[in-house]
């Protein structure tokens, strides 16, 4: 009788252990997959600036360095391969665009382009699902944290390798803004 009740006991805590390890995982795929939707919207934002500078171009022959600075910023985002680094190309990118929206204001014509008034509104809408993508990525993070972090899921944490995840910062106040695209 005396076995029985042990080797339930056993089972019962192998079990558990196999539950947290299971939940760890789970965390650091869910925290994968927010990345990526950082990543999807980010790359849409990407696709657009191009068409953007390109649909201004004609209007801001005198504008070159401001197109070159977003372009450039756009380039090193593209880049990025970490979280830091990509937050830190973020706070570029943000910067461009915030000077290149108050260049474009002095164009009265450019304000009333039809495919500049499309591709604002892509880009305000794309703004909003990165600003969502990025807070839900930041509270999946932090649950995934807080569990390595706890007992006793540090203990299985720290036999199964698992390592901390880093928060989508942005290094500037002014960058956790979304852009401004009002003409």
């Amino acid at each position: 009788m005396g076995f029985w009740i042990f080797l339930i006991l056993v089972v019962l805590f192998l079990v558990w252990l196999v539950g947290m390890y299971n939940r760890l995982v789970a965390l650091r795929q869910e925290t994968r997959n927010a990345w990526a939707q950082i990543d999807v919207q980010l790359k849409r934002r990407y696709d657009l600036i191009p068409n953007l500078v390109e649909t201004v171009k004609g209007y801001m022959k005198h504008e070159q360095d401001t197109l070159e600075r977003v372009i450039k910023a756009r380039n090193a985002a593209l880049g990025a391969s970490t979280v830091h680094d990509k937050a830190v190309a973020e706070t570029q990118v943000a910067a461009a665009l915030s000077g290149f929206f108050a260049v474009a204001e002095s164009y009265p014509e450019l304000k009333a382009n039809e495919n500049m008034l499309s591709l604002q509104e892509e880009l305000k809408s794309t703004e909003n699902k990165i600003a969502f993508a990025r807070q839900y990525y930041n509270n999946v993070v932090t649950q995934y944290n807080t569990k390595l972090e706890a007992f006793p899921t540090n203990l299985m944490a720290s036999m199964g390798n698992f390592q901390p995840a880093e928060l989508f910062e942005l290094d500037e106040p002014a960058a956790r803004d979304a852009v401004k695209v009002q003409f």
